[in-house]
């Protein structure tokens, strides 16, 4: 005899049949009534169920009691060429990598003037609470919050490129604005780390209860020092990331 408690017997049934096909992305499950009935338990007991597939992010309460599957189409980003200029782009790297992925980009921008916190300020080698221009980007893949993105420069960088601090978009991308006044980015260090979103983070990626963050910082050098700290948070649910180092020849099956 089975000593999995029954709300378990739930969850994993459930999770096996949305993971199997047979609930669909968008569909709504049976009400709690038909559950009950279909296991023979309670109604608190496949209520706790439930709530071990919305703390995994895999439904969402819909409309009066129904629940409905989540849509989770991964956005599948090669972090090796985000911004390198070695690759053809057309605009910013976002919006290029969207676009050929077949899907639609969006974004809201601001930008604005901020005391650096310690953690970027430790990687700009300015002292903490300097002043440092802000670009902060919210970011759609078709219509879906997928991430945010702030970059911190530095005020020696934006007197040098003022464009940084102009309440727009730099058309085609901060990277390749900066290479063409003489400030190449010659190098990056990335620190890729996951955690539990903070409630504005959820608000503004619209996460599941349960659906952690993916939080790439990416610090951006000249060939003597920093010019950038990007901090990108990506839905935990919604991405994949992959890099290419080296000669990958054998990867397509060349010779």
């Amino acid at each position: 005899m089975s000593t999995q408690p029954l709300y378990r017997r739930v969850a994993d049934t459930l999770r096996n049949e949305i993971s199997s096909g047979a609930f669909t992305p968008g569909a709504r499950l049976p009400s709690e009534r038909d559950l009950c009935e279909r296991f023979d338990v309670s109604r608190n007991t496949v209520r706790s169920g439930l709530n071990v597939l919305v703390s995994e992010g895999l439904i969402a309460p819909s409309q009066g009691l129904a629940y409905e599957v989540r849509s989770h189409e991964v956005f599948n980003l090669n972090a090796s060429r985000f911004e390198n200029l070695t690759f053809p782009q057309n605009g910013d790297a976002y919006s290029t990598d969207v676009t050929q992925a077949g899907r639609q980009p969006h974004q809201t921008f601001r930008v604005e003037m901020q005391p650096a916190p310690a953690e970027v300020a430790g990687q700009l080698r300015i002292s903490e609470g300097a002043t440092t221009v802000l670009r902060f980007c919210h970011r759609f893949v078709d219509g879906v919050p997928w991430s945010t993105q702030a970059t911190n420069y530095p005020m020696w960088l934006v007197e040098r490129a003022p464009r940084l601090a102009e309440p727009g978009d730099i058309d085609e991308g901060t990277t390749r604005y900066l290479a063409g006044i003489g400030v190449e980015q010659v190098g990056y260090f990335d620190d890729i780390s996951t955690r539990m979103p903070t409630p504005e983070e959820s608000r503004l990626l619209q996460t599941g209860s349960g659906v952690p963050v993916l939080v790439w910082r990416r610090t951006g050098y000249s060939s003597d020092q920093p010019i950038r700290c990007t901090t990108t948070t990506l839905r935990g649910d919604l991405n994949h990331m992959n890099y290419e180092i080296g000669n990958l020849a054998a990867l397509d099956g060349e010779k």
